[in-house]
């Protein structure tokens, strides 16, 4: 009989690689989604188009208590993992209050709902590198204390605790993945790796002629979010749930990956990159780097993604993405006259 798991986000980056993972391995697949995206699948499903056909969505809100109690109490599931959130730091900036609700209750929320109706339902949290903010120690890792730097890793850090809480005070199986940060095609145009990429196609299609960004300095650990969702399933697969870093446990600027990103396409960044303030964080974080010893002796995990594979795919995904859009305008455009 098929393992079922339920993905809150499913129809986010990590939650469609994930969904992908799992049913490649024989699971059957639930997602929460808002009852909106059910009225507007071509736009809000457009991750997850290719696998509507093999996953159950059910309609939910984070903010609603009773919306997730409904799905929880009709169908028993044996893992879930809570990927959904007010995941761009930039907005948890302008909209604290918006993150806040979503990203703590919504935990919450999910974490009540399981222990009223299903309390061997396995859980994982998706925590964030953003949770160290002013890191102390590089790299970071199990044991390196929290200092969020915005509103989105304070909300990570509640959501964190809320976890192991609930693993502490229930002797429910809850899981933290503290995850660094992790890119691909299907990330949201707002992150910086993305509006990378996509403005490297739109620049080179000549659709625009430059690129603004905040702090170029900044230095992150990214890796693939495919090769991440692998760790968030065997975190869940061991025999004593736990908290583990996932990292590829290099560092690179995002000078680094305007340069790489703009060298692809044979451009020279310099000439298309403009610094802008108004992209810079009231409390920056200059430097994260995992440490993922405990996730490759453990769990056997190791990323398979190198930074420069990443970068190179993400801006082959987005020539592509944008050379087909400009194609069917054009076609449009000719049908018209």
């Amino acid at each position: 009989m098929s393992k079922k798991a339920l993905i809150t986000g499913i129809t986010g980056q990590d939650g469609s690689y994930l969904a992908e993972h799992l049913l490649a391995l024989g699971y059957e697949v639930h997602g929460l989604v808002r009852r909106v995206a059910l009225e507007d699948p071509e736009r809000r499903f457009n991750r997850i188009a290719h696998l509507i056909e093999s996953i159950h969505l059910h309609p939910a809100s984070l903010e609603s208590y009773p919306s997730i109690f409904h799905v929880t109490s009709r169908c028993e599931f044996d893992e879930c993992y809570h990927l959904a959130a007010q995941s761009f730091v930039a907005e948890s900036f302008s909209d604290g209050f918006s993150t806040m609700n979503t990203n703590i209750n919504g935990t919450h929320y999910i974490l009540a709902a399981l222990r009223e109706t299903q309390p061997r339902c396995r859980f994982y949290f998706a925590g964030s590198s953003e949770m160290f903010g002013k890191v102390e120690e590089s790299p970071q890792n199990e044991r390196t204390r929290f200092h969020p730097r915005s509103p989105y890793g304070i909300s990570k850090v509640a959501g964190f605790e809320l976890t192991r809480n609930y693993r502490e005070a229930y002797s429910m199986y809850c899981v933290n993945g503290i995850l660094f940060n992790h890119e691909g095609p299907r990330r949201g145009f707002e992150f910086v790796t993305r509006k990378i990429s996509s403005t490297v196609a739109r620049i080179k299609l000549g659709v625009t002629s430059e690129l603004r960004l905040g702090n170029l300095d900044a230095r992150r650990d990214w890796g693939h979010a495919s090769d991440y969702v692998r760790a968030m399933h065997l975190m869940l697969q061991q025999d004593e749930p736990d908290e583990y870093v996932v990292a590829t446990g290099e560092t690179h600027s995002v000078r680094d990956f305007c340069e790489l990103a703009f060298d692809e396409v044979g451009l020279d960044w310099k000439e298309y990159v403009r610094v802008d303030e108004k992209y810079y964080r009231p409390a920056e974080v200059d430097l994260l780097m995992g440490d993922a010893r405990k996730a490759r002796e453990r769990l056997g995990w190791h990323p398979r993604y190198t930074f420069t594979e990443l970068v190179k795919e993400m801006v082959h995904a987005d020539m592509e993405l944008l050379t087909k859009a400009t194609e069917r305008k054009d076609r449009g455009r000719g049908q018209e006259q």
